[in-house]
């Protein structure tokens, strides 16, 4: 269900910028993925079991890794997605997450999270989560946080329902994986569920920049039925 497959595998130009982290953690920061990242990305990424429920990988090739790079600036501009890497203390990539789905008038988003197997039941996933949702429900203002999660992952489920996300039933047929339908399981957090839950407690600190796309007001078109952008 993560998209991480580029159209193609050509090796595309990624800016390179001096960032802050969006959100930082006790242990972990959230940034957005560089060129540099790629070897890390692409190790990570080739390990079956972390893209077993996804609708791409294993990773074969590094240049995988970078096409899928190129495409993250149109896709921030756009409002498409916010994806982010994952870093440890040393900067390093332990995985990605994002938010699609964005949903501006209706202030809702999906968020997702994928990380290297080395880091699986530890509580990465739990900072990771609390670090997005401070962005979404925060700096993002969004209402509703949603997560998917294949049928057959219980181990995803039990994740989300442990940080006090809801189950809110099954999509069948909903996700294709290798063209296959698959049936996904639904989950929300509320703001008001996550003002008084573990996650809002987990420290974090916010900074850098988010594209006009996601933080600028949106105003009803005289018809009622579009949304644009305020300047």
């Amino acid at each position: 269900m993560f998209a991480m497959k580029a159209p193609n595998a050509d090796l595309p130009r990624v800016e390179r910028v001096a960032q802050e982290p969006l959100a930082r953690g006790p242990s972990l920061s959230l940034r957005y993925p560089e060129l540099r990242d790629a070897p890390a990305l692409f190790a990570l990424a080739t390990d079956p079991e972390v893209t077993r429920f996804f609708s791409w990988g294993p990773y074969e090739d590094p240049r995988e890794t970078l096409a899928w790079l190129g495409t993250l600036p149109q896709r921030r501009a756009r409002g498409i997605a916010l994806e982010l890497a994952v870093v440890d203390e040393a900067d390093q990539p332990i995985g990605i997450t994002l938010l699609s789905e964005i949903g501006r008038r209706d202030r809702r988003a999906i968020v997702g999270t994928w990380l290297g197997r080395a880091y699986w039941g530890t509580r990465a996933n739990r900072e990771t989560k609390a670090l997005m949702a401070h962005l979404a429900f925060g700096r993002l203002e969004l209402d509703r946080l949603g997560a998917y999660a294949d049928v057959l992952n219980t181990r995803s489920q039990a994740a989300l329902e442990r940080l006090g996300f809801k189950r809110e039933g099954v999509l069948h047929a909903f996700h294709r994986h290798y063209d296959t339908p698959r049936d996904v399981a639904l989950y929300a957090l509320l703001r008001r569920d996550w003002e008084r839950g573990e996650l809002a407690r987990v420290p974090a600190q916010l900074g850098g920049s988010l594209p006009d796309a996601l933080t600028k007001p949106v105003v009803p078109t005289l018809d009622g039925l579009s949304w644009l952008l305020k300047d």
